[in-house]
């Protein structure tokens, strides 16, 4: 079932770590077929080098139920719901671990408006996280 979205789904995922974006098996992407109301994620806790098209995980984005997959879909799955019940324009999410957002982002300090764009979508500098 939805055997393009699950490819398209494994192929996001495998350049994670090709690019250094994850840290051990932890982050994911996936990609939705809204006329289908079905989403393909990553499952729990599967090493990247041993991901396969058939260890993709399809989420009824409705319910949340799982339908196709024999391993537990990811632990963000509900995150991904949210988002694209909430967004519809989303296609794809990604959720990284990358090493230098991750440090940047415990250093406490906000994303400074270095250009026009930014300020196009935000007023101000972009706040990272709250202090630990």
């Amino acid at each position: 079932m939805l055997e393009e979205l699950k490819k398209e789904v494994l192929e996001a995922n495998l350049l994670l770590p090709k690019h250094n974006l994850i840290t051990f098996t932890w982050g994911n992407a996936s990609g939705i077929d809204r006329e289908r109301g079905i989403m393909a994620i990553k499952p729990s806790g599967v090493e990247y080098d041993k991901l396969t098209i058939d260890d993709i995980v399809l989420i009824e984005i409705e319910t949340g139920k799982k339908i196709e997959g024999r391993l537990n879909p990811s632990s963000d799955t509900d995150t991904h719901i949210v988002l694209y019940r909430k967004f519809s324009g989303i296609a794809g999410i990604v959720h990284t671990h990358s090493r230098w957002a991750t440090i940047y982002a415990q250093s406490g300090r906000c994303i400074p408006a270095l250009g026009t764009t930014h300020g196009d979508y935000f007023y101000g500098s972009v706040p990272c996280t709250r202090k630990m």
